[in-house]
């Protein structure tokens, strides 16, 4: 069976990176070959987040996190805004802070380190220094204020109000135009904001305003930034829903791509993003769909949805949420403040059994999605074990009763041992059929072998 599961995912599938790859592009499919794992500052302190507070996540995730995979520390969006605000953003009268091409820099006020031009150098150099690694969140496009100053294109002769244009603006923030990406200059604004990441040490980067509508274009400039940068940097494009007409081209330019808008702590979000999880799974690996920030622990500190709080999901509807994000192979990265979390969200996120099936599955799968009741299953690419999560998705009070037929994963009629992945406890052997008895919002998670 393993050699004709090779062969056929060599007929369908190398092609497509082979042929990438030979262009002198496809490297960086290498700097994630899992799904990345890490902390997002947007759920807890929205665009506010400052220096301390993203130090002490990353303190956190170094003593706790570390030794089970976890590794990015993000800061998101308008991390160059002076006086930005909670519950939204301040348009009225941001102050920004801006280099002399153009290009955003960290607010002093917040980031004391990046004084003197050293940007997230010093930051960075402190994550790195804990074994981790380091992100930051951009917006897609130019500074207008560089555009209204006529700021160089750094190495060019060109001005910043040569190479924009004020089609497809981002809805809903206003700090940037468009890049026109057929402009003569256009390439090498790009470039120059990935010299300058790459100098302060950023391993990650998430750049919003990029999937809905699809902008090509301007992914390909970023995507020929990143290359010639001299730095592997992991490539996040946001918000959803990426269209799924675009899978081919934006697995083949991004390490990890939204699927969906923002996911908060309500059941009717999960809904949402479980549903829309039905048209990416033929596209997992070996670059990944996202399912966004997981909405867990203490959330909107300074936030843009409510008020500071434990997430509002009930701990049936937590285990769902994970173990959707963990047998899909989504990308993890946690939206709570880390040093607030409490032990049951602490054991969440260092379950070895569950991260061992989200670092090593494979064809993954979604057996059935009807009646409130969805099966999902992988494969251990390592040890051939079988993986198996039962949700009930209904709102209806009464339990429902999943079955599944274990012919419908691969194992022919075999008795198989049984664990329950998130309890450590086994279940006993089973033939034939799979059936549990599941409480509204619960899920359950299991290993066949």
């Amino acid at each position: 069976m393993k050699k004709w599961s090779l062969i056929i995912w060599a007929i369908f599938c190398l092609p497509l990176f082979t042929i990438y790859a030979d262009s002198g592009k496809g490297k960086f499919i290498q700097w994630a070959p899992t799904p990345p794992m890490g902390w997002n500052s947007w759920d807890c302190y929205g665009p506010t987040v400052t220096e301390n507070e993203v130090k002490a996540n990353a303190d956190y995730m170094a003593e706790y996190l570390k030794p089970y995979g976890w590794e990015y520390i993000v800061v998101d969006i308008r991390w160059y805004v002076q006086n930005d605000k909670a519950g939204g953003y301040n348009e009225k009268d941001p102050v920004f802070s801006i280099d002399d091409y153009g290009r955003y820099i960290p607010a002093v006020n917040r980031f004391p380190s990046s004084a003197g031009g050293r940007g997230f150098k010093s930051l960075a150099d402190y994550i790195h220094a804990r074994g981790l690694k380091f992100g930051i969140h951009l917006m897609r496009g130019i500074p207008k204020v560089a555009v209204q100053k006529k700021m160089p294109v750094k190495g060019t002769d060109i001005t910043a109000d040569q190479i924009y244009g004020t089609e497809l603006l981002c809805a809903w923030l206003g700090d940037n135009y468009t890049v026109r990406a057929a402009a003569r200059g256009a390439q090498e604004y790009y470039n120059s904001l990935f010299e300058l990441y790459a100098s302060w040490g950023v391993d990650f980067v998430k750049i919003d305003d990029l999937s809905r509508p699809y902008h090509q274009d301007e992914i390909e400039l970023i995507r020929n930034a990143i290359d010639h940068c001299g730095r592997p940097i992991v490539l996040s494009t946001s918000p959803g829903e990426t269209p799924v007409e675009k899978a081919d081209h934006v697995r083949t330019h991004a390490n990890m791509w939204r699927m969906v808008d923002d996911v908060w702590d309500t059941w009717p979000h999960f809904r949402h993003l479980i549903k829309v999880c039905q048209d990416w799974y033929s596209y997992i690996s070996p670059t990944w769909p996202d399912c966004d920030m997981i909405p867990l622990g203490r959330i909107a500190i300074r936030g843009e949805r409510g008020l500071d709080r434990m997430t509002r999901l009930t701990k049936d509807e937590q285990y769902s949420l994970m173990t959707l994000f963990t047998i899909f192979r989504s990308p993890l990265m946690f939206g709570g403040d880390l040093p607030s979390n409490d032990a049951f969200t602490l054991s969440l996120l260092t379950n070895k059994a569950v991260l061992e099936m989200h670092g090593n599955g494979q064809n993954v799968r979604q057996i059935f999605q009807k009646d409130g009741r969805v099966a999902v299953t992988s494969k251990n690419a390592k040890t051939d074990a079988v993986y198996l999560a039962l949700f009930n998705i209904s709102d209806d009070d009464s339990p429902l009763d999943i079955s599944v037929d274990l012919n419908d994963l691969g194992l022919n009629d075999r008795k198989v041992m049984v664990t329950d992945l998130w309890e450590g406890r086994s279940l006993g052997k089973v033939k034939g059929t799979f059936h549990r008895l599941l409480n509204k919002h619960a899920c359950g998670l299991y290993m066949l072998k």
